[in-house]
C-alpha cells in the first residue's frame, strides 16, 4: 500500500551566503524521489527554511544529505543572528501529508535522529515525537540557544533523546519530530526601534496570555530599516492569520507605528488561507509555498480566523 507522501521543512543555520545555501538546496534537490518545493531565506534571522516531499525513506534520504552538506560547512561558534537557535541544522520537523500514517511519520523521524546521532550530534525529540511530555514544545527546548546548551545537557533532566550526552562543538544539537501542518506569518513594523515589535509579540504570544497557538517574537530586520513581529501560528483553525494580523495592526496603532506588509515563510496550508484578501495584507505568497495537507486536529472547531 502507497503510505503517501511525508513533508519535511528543515531549518538551517544559514540565511547570507547564497552559494552555500545553494549547496544545501542541490544536496536536497539531487536525491532520487524527493521534490523540493520551496526555499526562502532572511539574512538578519540568519536562517533558511527548505521544503521538500517524497516517500517518507527518501525524505530521510534527502534530510541525511543536507545535514552532511550542512555539517560540513556551518560552525555556530561562528554564526550570529536574530532567530533563536541551538544547531546548525537547527530543527527538523516532519509534516503528515495525504494518506500518511502518522506511524510513518515517527518512523522518518527516529530514523533521521539516529543518523545524526551516530554523527556525535545530540538530538531531541519533540512534538507528536517526544518521549518526554516536558519536550514538546520547540521554544522549550531551544531556550538559552547555542551559547547555553552545555549548561543545559549538564542538568540530568536535559540529556538527549540520541546522541552524546554534550553538544557538538560546532553543530550543536538537532531537534527533530513529527508536528501538524503550521503557518509562518510575519509582519513587519517601518520602524528601526526594536521596542514596539517585541512589546507587541510578547502582548500576542500565548505563553504571555495572549491569543492561543500563537507563538511571537519581536525581531530588528537592519538590513531592511524594519522590524518585525514574527510569528508561528501552530493551530492556524484556533488561531488564524486574519486574527493574528489584526491583533499586530491593533498593536502598531497604540505604538503609533505603521505597517510594512507581511510575508509567509516555507508552505502555507491552503486551508489556512481561504478566504483571505491576501492584498490587504500586502502578503507576497508564491504559489509553490501554497500546499493541500490533512486537516489539523484543531480544524474542527474555530473557524479561519
Amino acid at each position: 500500500m502507497n503510505p503517501g507522501w511525508l513533508l519535511c521543512e528543515p531549518n538551517v543555520s544559514e540565511g547570507r551566503d547564497p552559494r552555500r545555501m545553494a549547496r544545501f538546496a542541490a544536496a536536497v534537490d539531487e536525491t532520487r524521489g524527493v521534490e523540493l518545493l520551496h526555499r526562502s531565506a532572511d539574512p538578519d534571522h540568519h536562517r533558511m527554511v527548505l521544503a521538500y516531499r517524497g516517500a517518507p525513506e527518501a525524505v530521510v534520504r534527502a534530510t541525511s544529505a543536507l545535514a552532511a552538506a550542512v555539517y560540513a560547512e556551518v560552525d555556530l561558534r561562528r554564526h550570529r543572528g536574530e532567530h533563536p537557535r541551538i544547531g546548525a541544522l537547527d530543527v527538523v520537523p516532519f509534516v503528515r501529508g495525504p494518506r500518511c500514517p502518522e506511524a510513518e511519520a515517527l518512523r522518518a523521524s527516529r530514523s533521521f535522529g539516529e543518523w545524526a546521532a551516530a554523527r556525535s550530534v545530540p538530538v531531541f525529540l519533540y512534538e507528536r515525537a517526544a518521549t518526554n511530555p516536558d519536550r514538546t514544545s520547540l521554544p522549550g527546548i531551544r531556550s538559552g540557544q547555542f551559547e547555553g546548551l552545555a549548561g543545559k545537557l549538564s542538568h540530568p533532566g536535559w540529556r538527549p533523546d540520541l546522541g552524546p550526552p554534550a553538544p557538538h562543538p560546532s553543530l550543536g544539537a538537532v531537534v527533530v519530530g513529527v508536528r501538524e501542518a503550521l503557518v509562518r506569518f510575519n509582519v513587519n513594523l517601518d520602524t528601526t526601534q526594536p521596542g514596539p515589535a517585541r512589546r507587541i509579540a510578547a502582548a500576542i504570544r500565548e505563553s504571555g496570555g495572549g491569543l492561543p497557538c500563537v507563538r511571537a517574537l519581536g525581531i530588528p530586520l537592519r538590513r531592511r530599516g524594519l522590524t518585525q513581529v514574527s510569528m508561528n501560528l501552530t493551530r492556524y483553525a484556533v488561531t488564524g492569520v486574519r486574527t493574528a494580523y489584526e491583533r499586530v495592526a491593533e498593536g502598531a496603532r497604540a505604538e503609533g507605528v505603521a505597517l510594512a506588509g507581511c510575508e509567509f515563510i516555507g508552505p502555507v496550508p491552503a486551508e489556512a488561507i481561504r478566504g483571505l484578501d491576501l492584498s490587504r495584507l500586502d502578503a507576497d505568497l508564491a504559489p509553490d509555498q501554497i500546499l493541500e495537507l490533512p486537516r489539523t486536529r484543531d480544524s474542527g472547531e474555530g473557524g479561519k480566523g
